[in-house]
């Protein structure tokens, strides 16, 4: 079954359902600078969200939600957030715009304060089958410093990483001789887990795409 979008397609209309911020005019919040850390991987938009203690947008070793395995395979941020706008549980959300390349960051912001103290996120790694990273459902810092985390890349284990071009949606990959396809392949191992990262089994190039963890940098700040 091929997705019904390209990624590029998937960014445009995430867009027009989903504003960059779901609450608007927060004056209390947190500022959430992510860094990409890898040389060959790029991340899809960002997804942040602010929440009380105990949401969390995946276990180790469970199966995903099919939230997260769409955010995984697709880069698609919209059916995860709107599962967490009707959560009680979830003050704010928001969204960066566009990929974030190698060695640069963004800087996204979400409405926060009282027990709505937390901070989860996540994206996608592309080219990759179903790669992400992720916060989850961890406590923000105090006014007077900064807290900042590493994120290994996790696997949603929602499809086999076959690495080839028709499975892996997304703008032009040298690999590839332009834009993944996206067709997505089933088989995968069914929970979450670390991933093995790039071997060359199918397009996609080691030298180029592969990875040694941590993917990406994440520093919190308490923001008014």
């Amino acid at each position: 079954m091929k997705r019904t979008q390209c990624l590029s397609v998937t960014f445009t209309l995430v867009a027009a359902l989903l504003p960059c911020r779901l609450a608007v005019g927060q004056e209390q919040g947190f500022e959430v600078t992510v860094t990409n850390l890898t040389h060959g991987q790029q991340f899809t938009p960002i997804l942040v969200a602010s929440h009380s203690e105990g949401v969390h947008l995946f276990d180790l070793g469970s199966s995903a939600s099919s939230q997260l395995a769409t955010l995984a395979q697709e880069g698609n941020t919209a059916p995860l957030a709107a599962l967490l706008a009707g959560l009680p549980e979830v003050k704010d959300i928001a969204v960066s715009a566009g990929l974030l390349d190698p060695g640069k960051s963004v800087t996204i912001f979400v409405g926060a304060g009282g027990r709505f103290d937390r901070v989860s996120l996540a994206a996608m790694l592309i080219p990759t089958n179903d790669g992400f990273f992720a916060v989850n459902d961890t406590e923000g810092p105090d006014e007077d410093r900064a807290l900042t985390l590493y994120s290994p890349a996790y696997d949603a284990g929602a499809e086999v990483n076959d690495e080839l071009c028709a499975s892996i949606p997304g703008p032009f990959f040298v690999e590839c001789g332009g834009p993944g396809g996206g067709a997505m392949v089933g088989g995968g191992e069914g929970y979450v887990h670390i991933h093995e990262g790039i071997h060359g089994i199918g397009d996609l190039k080691p030298a180029l795409r592969d990875w040694r963890n941590p993917v990406a940098q994440i520093t919190i700040r308490r923001a008014r």
